[in-house]
């Protein structure tokens, strides 16, 4: 199938992201949240990510324009009835994308792509609650969605053959390059990333290093573009905390328990980037 018509369901950072690229490939998308407020900011941050670009001149004002104008929003799930594919970047809670999917399944034409924006959680239990799984895929897009050029695609148990094709096609037409992962906690890129960053967090939290200089070390000594601290940071401690135990309970190996001082921010409301202070502080 050729899709023409992208539902994003998320009007966070991920969703935002997801929507403008889709918009900026010439499709139609329709932004859900149950938030009005969310979807004014979050047309406001694509509206500031492509001001960038047209100071860069990597973009016209006109095309900026014509980006802006192929996104409507909405809080009404039934706006999504004429998507070819739909999009969920809910946050990393299971059950949270189950009963999104769920109501997706009820509004959405019997040949339209259910993917979910996972980072952890396996797409097999995912499409279990959709009434056509073999229709439901991961599609991991990765944080500044803008910027950033992979999508993991994860097939679950269940996923057509089909579904994964149309879905690599349509990450190609967005301008990203797909990897085919097999479906399993944290796939591939995750699987080596957090734990790394986990254990970042622990050499921090025994004094080994500071934070600085954690970070320092990385980006000299192994080339890191960003410290993983600061790299924990532009995620979201929450969304590492929440990744970090489903490798737990899923693999059931002591060596993916969560640091105990990245449990200890998180619940300090430390979240990073977004709260304003996590392992640096920031402002505006």
């Amino acid at each position: 199938m050729t899709i023409q018509q992208v539902g994003v369901i998320g009007a966070g950072t991920m969703g935002n992201g997801i929507a403008q690229v889709c918009a900026a490939a010439g499709l139609s998308v329709t932004l859900v949240d149950i938030s009005a407020e969310a979807l004014d900011r979050a047309m406001s941050t694509m509206a500031g990510s492509l001001d960038r670009l047209v100071r860069k001149d990597q973009l016209s004002e006109n095309q900026k324009q014509e980006t802006l104008a192929r996104v409507r929003t909405t809080t009404a799930m039934a706006d999504l009835t004429e998507a070819d594919l739909v999009i969920e970047a809910a946050t990393e809670v299971l059950h949270i994308k189950e009963a999104i999917i769920r109501q997706v399944d009820e509004v959405v034409r019997p040949d339209a792509i259910i993917a979910t924006n996972t980072s952890s959680i396996s797409i097999t239990r995912i499409a279990s609650v959709s009434s056509r799984p073999e229709r439901c895929i991961g599609m991991h897009f990765f944080n500044p969605v803008p910027v950033m050029l992979l999508v993991e695609l994860i097939a679950g148990l269940q996923t057509s053959e089909q579904t994964r094709a149309a879905a690599s096609e349509f990450v190609g037409r967005i301008n990203k390059t797909a990897v085919s992962v097999r479906n399993s906690p944290g796939f591939a890129v995750n699987r080596i990333l957090v734990p790394m960053i986990n254990e970042a967090i622990f050499v921090l939290q025994e004094g080994i290093a500071s934070a600085e200089d954690i970070d320092l070390g990385m980006r000299l000594g192994c080339n890191h573009p960003i410290g993983p601290l600061a790299l924990a940071d532009l995620i979201g401690l929450d969304t590492l905390l929440q990744v970090m135990e489903v490798f737990h309970t899923g693999f059931g190996d002591s060596k993916y328990r969560p640091a105990p001082l990245l449990r200890e921010m998180v619940e300090a409301g430390y979240l990073g980037r977004k709260a304003g202070r996590g392992f640096y502080p920031y402002s505006g």
